[in-house]
């Protein structure tokens, strides 16, 4: 086994929850930023922990617009609830970042750790978790203007670059839940305060600061 695996895991202080036998399981696995990972619908097969870079995880709605749920860092779950559920893999997972995280088959987990209760507290812990900020990002599509979701967007999509692809605009505008021109507005406003610039297909950060006061918080972190 790789002696990350080890590391990472004592590092998030999981040393303790996977016996022997089912670290020899686990395996790294690299994305690079921008890569997907999941698509929603896939069937999923392994548990996967984030233990390096960032995500994006984003749903389609029922109108075929994709909606943004959360940008997640370290430490992570993903496929915990189709663990649960047996089910295909409800959210589109992309790296916003080149991230790591490590791999176990559903296979060895329901072998090996459906009866271990301090595994079971910690995907209860975990899951409910994820619903509490569920909500708060539905809540907050819900409460806060479309400039401020913008901004928070802009921020999220560049924690360690200042640029970001700006094409198709109508995919970003489906993300955070406006219209296409909406969005296009905005981001004009934006430009003309000298906080971005857009320029052959890419959004370029100049006012980090101005965006952070914008956004008032970085919601969808």
């Amino acid at each position: 086994m790789d002696e990350r695996i080890n590391s990472s895991l004592d590092r998030f202080s999981l040393g303790n929850l996977f016996p022997e036998h089912v670290r020899q399981e686990m395996r790294l696995e690299t994305y690079k930023g921008g890569e997907r990972l999941f698509s929603q619908g896939d069937e999923a097969h392994a548990l996967y922990l984030l233990i390096e870079g960032k995500i994006k995880i984003s749903m389609l709605s029922p109108e075929g617009k994709r909606l943004i749920l959360a940008f997640k860092t370290p430490f992570d779950l993903v496929g915990d609830i189709e663990y649960i559920r047996e089910c295909p893999l409800i959210n589109t997972v992309e790296a916003v970042t080149d991230l790591t995280a490590i791999r176990i088959p559903y296979t060895v987990l329901r072998q090996e750790m459906a009866d271990n209760p301090a595994w079971l507290q910690f995907l209860l812990e975990t899951i409910t978790r994820k619903f509490e900020l569920k909500t708060h990002v539905m809540n907050f599509n819900l409460l806060y203007p479309v400039d401020v979701r913008i901004a928070s967007y802009l921020l999220s999509m560049t924690p360690n670059k200042p640029v970001i692809d700006s094409t198709p605009l109508v995919d970003m505008a489906d993300l955070i839940g406006t219209s296409y021109r909406h969005l296009n507005r905005v981001l004009e406003q934006f430009e003309q305060a000298g906080w971005i610039s857009k320029k052959r297909g890419k959004i370029t950060i100049h006012n980090r600061a101005a965006l952070l006061e914008q956004a008032g918080h970085n919601i969808y972190e």
